[in-house]
């Protein structure tokens, strides 16, 4: 089982995925230089919580979790920030990447 400084950190940066992903399309392809800073800020401090988790956890493992709570996260700020349509189809393979990092993480005994 990993400690909690592993947990916090994979959570940590899953969530600072979608922070950079919605500020660089704030950034209107970098000509706004605050969401610009933004951007540049939240791409590096992301992988780098990534980084502290993998001190603990596998590779594979923390990759999955932390690339599944981004996607998870940008999806829904793509519906509440951009109105983007909420799809079955999309709500089910959104559900299917919870189920495969859950399923990743029960494989590796964490």
């Amino acid at each position: 089982m990993f400690s909690l400084f592993a947990w916090f950190w994979i959570i940590l940066g899953g969530l600072f995925e979608p922070v950079w992903v919605v500020s660089m399309k704030k950034s209107k392809n970098f000509t706004k230089p605050l969401w610009t800073i933004a951007t540049i800020i939240f791409i590096v401090v992301s992988p780098y919580c990534l980084s502290l988790a993998m001190k603990e956890m596998p590779v594979g493992t923390a990759y999955a979790i932390w690339t599944g709570i981004g996607a998870v996260f940008t999806t829904i700020a793509g519906f509440v920030l951009y109105k983007e349509k909420i799809e079955r189809k999309r709500v089910f393979f959104i559900f299917i990447i919870v189920v495969g990092v859950m399923g990743l993480t029960l494989a590796e005994g964490v």
